[in-house]
């Protein structure tokens, strides 16, 4: 959802009702992950997707409805063999959207969610879709305070404690309670949509290779850093704007900076006076992703000095070198995509072959549970 809050945080501002649909779960190979979202607004205004156009037809009506009678729907998209058209999701697979009006009225802090979610500060929006507690309503959480309520003050109490949980881990997903918050009950369903700050991309060498990496990167919602000690390469033109440029020595560079479980390393410097002091940094702290760039022989030698240097195995293997996956790239934006698909594979689980090549689901099953969110948590 949050591509599409520029937009319909205007239309909140304006005081004007609209129509939003949430992915609030999926089965099989569903198109999209639980937090996409569609709204549609003053003049049939539509933005945002909840299944790439299978259902956003239907979704659209369900929208107009809910504004126009108030109450908030919950509605499942399934496939069906015998008439997979008529039922909409010809992909296959299941979704499971709730539909609510959005105003000032019924979701006060919608605004103020919005305003944190555009700032990176991280907040947990809990919304009821199904059971005894009023469908639609909404509990925003940030890390020391919460706002609106769910109907019933200990379903709040507990709701805001695992919101907390999910929002340190930028998690998504349904969670069941009792009707006062009971843990091992499951009368109340309540969907929690973290927004979490995005995460990082830290990109060592202002080469042309850093500029395709650092503009797929951020496309994919990484916030970006390029660095370089070099002040003649390491210039903001050369980049993409939104991109951050810093002059250091990488090594100190990512020596003063966070890192989380989250941030993807790519080192494209492929010189050992940058690279082997940067790596020592690098492989020793947290970190999703530390690829960096290189022949096979360079990559060798690159090996061998950080051995000398004190790496053990288990560092040493969380080193994704030569950088990207085999796709014959030959360009910097190749690269890119190369070193993108590479990412995105380890961080899903993919294998990088072919999907002709394999069999079963496309898109992983979903569960109740929470899922991985997406860069910045689920959009």
């Amino acid at each position: 959802m949050r591509e599409i809050l520029p937009v319909i945080g205007g239309w909140y501002a304006a005081r004007v009702p609209f129509g939003l649909a949430t992915v609030v779960a999926t089965s099989r190979s569903a198109p999209r992950d639980p937090g996409a979202a569609m709204a549609v607004g003053p003049d049939d205004e539509v933005v945002g997707s909840v299944s790439g156009g299978c259902v956003e037809g239907a979704v659209f009506e369900l929208a107009r409805e809910v504004v126009a009678s108030g109450e908030a729907q919950l509605e499942t998209f399934g496939y069906s063999d015998e008439d997979a058209f008529a039922v909409g999701l010809t992909c296959g697979g299941e979704i499971t959207l709730l539909v609510r009006p959005v105003t000032p009225e019924s979701d006060p802090s919608f605004g103020e969610v919005a305003a944190s979610v555009a700032a990176g500060r991280p907040v947990t929006v809990a919304t009821v879709t199904d059971g005894p507690a009023p469908r639609g309503a909404t509990l925003a959480v940030w890390p020391d305070r919460v706002a609106g309520t769910l109907g019933a003050p200990g379903l709040d109490v507990a709701v805001s404690a695992d919101a907390r949980g999910e929002l340190a881990l930028g998690a998504t997903g349904l969670r069941h309670y009792g009707p006062h918050g009971e843990r091992r009950e499951d009368a109340v369903t309540v969907f929690l949509h973290s927004f979490a700050p995005p995460p990082r991309m830290l990109v060592f060498g202002a080469i042309d290779y850093a500029a395709a990496v650092a503009r797929i990167g951020d496309f994919l919602g990484y916030r970006v850093t390029v660095c370089d000690a070099r002040a003649v390469f390491a210039t903001p033109q050369r980049f993409p704007q939104g991109v951050e440029v810093v002059v250091e020595w990488p090594h100190r560079y990512l020596g003063a900076t966070d890192t989380d479980d989250r941030t993807v390393i790519c080192v494209l410097t492929h010189d050992p006076k940058f690279d082997v002091p940067l790596l020592q940094e690098a492989l020793r702290r947290p970190a999703a992703y530390i690829g960096a760039m290189g022949s096979r022989r360079t990559h060798d030698d690159r090996m061998k000095r950080l051995a000398e240097a004190g790496l053990g195995e288990r560092e040493l293997a969380r080193l994704r070198s030569p950088v990207g996956l085999d796709l014959g790239a030959r360009t910097p934006e190749e690269v890119a995509v190369s070193v993108a698909a590479e990412i995105v594979a380890l961080r899903w689980g993919g294998s990088g072959a072919p999907l002709t090549a394999t069999a079963g689901a496309i898109h992983p099953r979903a569960t109740d549970d929470a899922v991985p969110g997406k860069p910045g948590g689920a959009d």
